[in-house]
């Protein structure tokens, strides 16, 4: 195997590979950013009462999507504050999704990787530099991610750690009427898949199997009732059967939750429909 030289090619002010050149290449192949098998979305995507975003990427999924800025050259203070403001508006736009920023340029300086570094952990903010490389006739392009995301710990995570028992949430938080109200649920749930428990944390009681924990359904017994959160992605259909059933919804939370207050009566009128919920929470959970 024989060694052979590259030459990189800078790209701001070459008369034939500009910006919408590069653009063209991560749009028809956005393996090139490495940041996994995307698809393209959308490009040179308008922005309300703003510019356009270049790229917008989406995993095959569909859960996350990645607002990606091109610049030519050096990082420079005004594509930081549009990569960071495309991102803002699409995910205030489609909460429904994971939003990432992405800044691409050529030479992602020192100075400037400081300053986007201060955002990381607030937020999701990638920086990758990209050059391209000659070699005879032919071209090529080399990511390299000089930030990456700071992977946020979900709040279970935390408070997971934070282990109480039975008689905290029975004297402290709620009561032994309202944990019982609990214990409702879990046999519910204990009808379609067996093997179920509590798992008492301080800030609520999630649920356990063999060992593992799965919070599909979680609950925070008060001193005057119960509240029921349940994981599914925000949709007007179930809220309209949430609102229909006459349940007390809360509201759809951050973390993907609908919270519903219950009380005694809630559990004897609608125990068919609050089984079939937390049934269809599982079975997202799962699938």
């Amino acid at each position: 195997m024989d060694y052979v030289k590259f030459q990189k090619v800078t790209l701001k002010n070459h008369p034939e590979f500009d910006e919408k050149w590069l653009q063209d290449r991560i749009a028809d192949d956005p393996s090139i950013l490495g940041l996994g098998d995307l698809i393209l979305k959308d490009k040179e995507r308008q922005q309300p009462r703003a510019g356009r975003l270049d790229l917008l990427l989406q995993d095959p999924d569909g859960s996350r999507r990645y607002e990606v800025e091109i610049q030519l050259g050096k990082t420079d203070e005004s594509h930081i504050i549009r990569t960071i403001e495309y991102w803002d508006m699409e995910r205030k736009r489609y909460p429904q999704y994971d939003h990432t920023a992405v800044l691409v340029a050529e030479d992602v300086t020192s100075r400037f990787l400081n300053v986007i570094s201060l955002f990381n952990g607030f937020i999701p903010l990638i920086a990758i530099q990209l050059n391209c490389i000659r070699y005879q006739d032919h071209v090529s392009l080399v990511s390299t991610t000089v930030l990456d995301q700071m992977t946020l710990g979900l709040v279970d995570e935390d408070e997971e750690r934070e282990v109480v028992d039975r008689s905290y949430w029975e004297n402290v938080r709620g009561t032994k009427s309202t944990v019982a109200l609990a214990d409702v649920l879990l046999e519910m749930i204990r009808s379609f898949e067996p093997g179920f428990d509590f798992k008492y944390n301080k800030f609520y009681i999630g649920l356990v199997k063999d060992g593992q924990i799965n919070n599909f359904a979680m609950f925070r017994p008060q001193k005057n009732g119960l509240r029921l959160e349940v994981k599914f992605a925000k949709s007007e259909e179930l809220e309209q059967e949430l609102n229909d059933a006459g349940l007390d919804l809360i509201d759809h939370d951050r973390w993907g939750r609908y919270r519903i207050r219950l009380s005694k009566d809630d559990l004897k009128k609608h125990n068919e429909f609050l089984k079939d919920l937390l049934q269809r929470s599982y079975a997202e959970s799962t699938s």
